[in-house]
């Protein structure tokens, strides 16, 4: 009985989290329709096909990557990732970048696992890389694309761009950001030593695991709402003569949908799915939303601002976003 309860009451706060934006998402839409008068019955079954659809799609993928997550932090000790700084440092920022097909987080989970990482003495570049490559080069992230692009045969095609190109912009940015001392990146922990999870015995880890996917699930739950609405929103209501005149422009249609990712926040286990409904823009376009997104959005900003200085995230935006908008041009082409 007291399992349960304390199941409950775990459940409670990020159910609340998770409604409260969704039903303020939902709100202001409406608001926004009656705005344009756009309340016909037509519109609402268009916003409502869209939005199912893209939940129904990527909330399996939402399960799986915090499962996966909850398994780390409470199953996998920070030794298995420590061994990075016994590697000579010019294998150090490679095998950071990689390391996220064997230790897959999704971006929420790469930054603090990034700054503890640094803390433990791994190469500042090699631990920058780790967090920008680990959301992207992960397998999850990888089968959730290649579900969401196979119906239109560019399955393959979008797992390989989004991979490499992901892999050289994380490589670069650890390569660029990384130059600096370790005490000038992270900002000064005021907290003192960091708070340890007692994850011992079997009870004790189960309840952890389950706190944990909790946690997670309903945290990137509410981004995959808040972005599903935004992505049925933008093509039930913006006149479709806009969209295509923003689409047809290479770099203006990469540079709104890098915007859109940023706005959206969501979690890169299913940002995919999101991607792909965005059939107006072309494909290069749809690789920038999905790779910027992971390296930086709304939610990293935070995440970001909590574990490094100040300067880091501009060096950050500096440094990636032209890359992205090339590293798409150069897809595209390959592609046509």
């Amino acid at each position: 009985m007291a399992t349960t309860e304390a199941t409950v009451h775990l459940a409670d706060a990020p159910l609340r989290r998770v409604l409260a934006p969704a039903a303020a998402g939902g709100l202001i839409l409406l608001f926004v329709a009656r705005l344009f008068g756009i309340t016909d019955v037509a519109a609402a079954q268009t916003f409502t096909i869209i939005f199912t659809a893209i939940v129904v799609e990527a909330l399996p993928f939402v399960l799986l990557g915090a499962l996966v997550s909850a398994l780390l932090e409470v199953y996998v000790s920070d030794d298995a990732l420590g061994r990075l700084k016994r590697l000579p440092p010019a294998l150090q920022l490679p095998a950071g970048a990689l390391a996220g097909v064997a230790f897959p987080v999704c971006e929420c989970g790469s930054v603090p696992v990034a700054r503890r990482l640094l803390r433990r003495g791994v190469h500042p570049a090699a631990g920058i890389a780790f967090m920008l490559a680990s959301p992207i080069f992960n397998p999850i992230v990888l089968v959730s694309t290649w579900v969401a692009y196979s119906p239109r045969d560019l399955g393959v095609q979008m797992v390989a761009g989004r991979a490499a190109l992901g892999l050289v912009v994380a490589v670069i940015a650890g390569w660029a950001l990384g130059g600096e001392a370790t005490e000038e990146l992270l900002r000064v922990d005021q907290s003192g030593s960091p708070a340890t999870h007692d994850h011992t015995g079997p009870r004790s880890k189960v309840t952890s695991l389950l706190g944990h996917l909790n946690d997670d699930f309903f945290f990137m739950g509410k981004f995959l709402v808040i972005g599903a609405a935004l992505s049925a929103g933008f093509q039930t209501l913006l006149p479709q003569s806009l969209v295509a005149g923003v689409a047809r422009s290479a770099v203006i249609g990469t540079l709104a949908l890098m915007a859109i990712a940023y706005v959206s926040s969501l979690c890169s286990e299913a940002d995919a799915f999101v991607a792909v409904s965005f059939s107006q823009f072309g494909i290069g376009s749809q690789l920038a939303f999905l790779v910027f997104g992971p390296i930086l959005d709304f939610k990293l900003t935070f995440l970001y601002g909590a574990a490094f200085r100040r300067r880091f995230i501009g060096s950050l935006a500096l440094v990636t976003a032209p890359l992205v908008v090339a590293g798409a041009f150069i897809f595209e082409v390959l592609l046509r």
